[in-house]
């Protein structure tokens, strides 16, 4: 795949066969890291993964580094979503959070970090079919809608992890200063 500035994205060759990577780090940029450096010992040339989640201010930040699996190891998005409602019942400060933080390594070298956030709050129910994970619950109030009511293309645009891919392109293309 090839994107406007010119460079080329392909997936790690073999990816199914690489046993996945443990993320034991406590925030987005520890997993991310861990990751960028475990996938990049399969390839030659930069790799960049991604570590992203939702946090909620009157939980802590939680789900956070737990999103995907808030509601046990085997969670769906619907088991998860349902927890965090469940969390928030009642509560008045409904701020949360899309984070992702993308690693760029090569050889099992870290390279950097780049960090997208979106800002956003809680529904107090589900809304819209569209998108995955907490898109139902996270109303973003530039488009007046959740995540899960807008078209996927449209939410790609103002992402998380749009953001942080962009600041690592932004990073690449001003070459790596």
């Amino acid at each position: 795949m090839a994107l406007a500035s010119g460079f080329e994205l392909d997936a790690l060759p073999g990816l199914g066969s690489i046993p996945p990577c443990e993320e034991t780090g406590a925030t987005f940029e520890e997993n991310a890291a861990q990751k960028a450096i475990y996938y990049s010992k399969y390839c030659e040339e930069y790799l960049f993964v991604d570590d992203s989640g939702l946090e909620v201010d009157a939980l802590g930040g939680a789900p956070g580094v737990y999103s995907a699996r808030f509601a046990g190891p085997d969670a769906t998005d619907e088991a998860n979503n349902r927890l965090v409602l469940d969390r928030m019942r009642g509560a008045r400060d409904r701020a949360a959070r899309f984070v992702c933080v993308v690693a760029l390594g090569r050889q099992g070298q870290l390279i950097r970090t780049f960090r997208g956030e979106v800002e956003g709050r809680l529904t107090e129910e589900p809304r819209g079919p569209n998108g995955f994970g907490y898109d139902p619950l996270f109303f973003y109030p530039p488009f007046g809608a959740t995540f899960g009511e807008v078209p996927v293309e449209r939410k790609m645009g103002v992402s998380h992890r749009a953001a942080a891919l962009r600041g690592m392109q932004e990073w690449l293309v001003a070459g790596c200063r």
